[in-house]
């Protein structure tokens, strides 16, 4: 049996690269499925909880590629203009 190692490049799939992109992608993905989006991330963010965030359009996994003190300092930084 012959194993060979694939290289993916994550670029190649469409992967979303900014904060912004992914919390808007996660809003959406959240309003699409008739959820309270704002309170629902907001839960994920207070608890890490994976389960706030809904499965429809990968949107939990897509929130997992940022780190949620990332991203309480982005949005607060955001907040402020800082």
């Amino acid at each position: 049996m012959e194993r060979n190692t694939i290289m993916f490049n994550a670029a190649d799939k469409g992967e979303l690269k900014t904060t912004e992109d992914i919390l808007k992608t996660v809003y959406e993905a959240l309003d699409e499925k008739g959820y309270n989006a704002i309170d629902q991330m907001v839960g994920y963010i207070l608890s890490g909880d994976p389960s706030y965030i809904t499965s429809h359009n990968n949107a939990r996994n897509v929130i997992r590629h940022i780190e949620r003190d990332d991203l309480v300092e982005e949005l607060l930084r955001s907040f402020l203009k800082k």
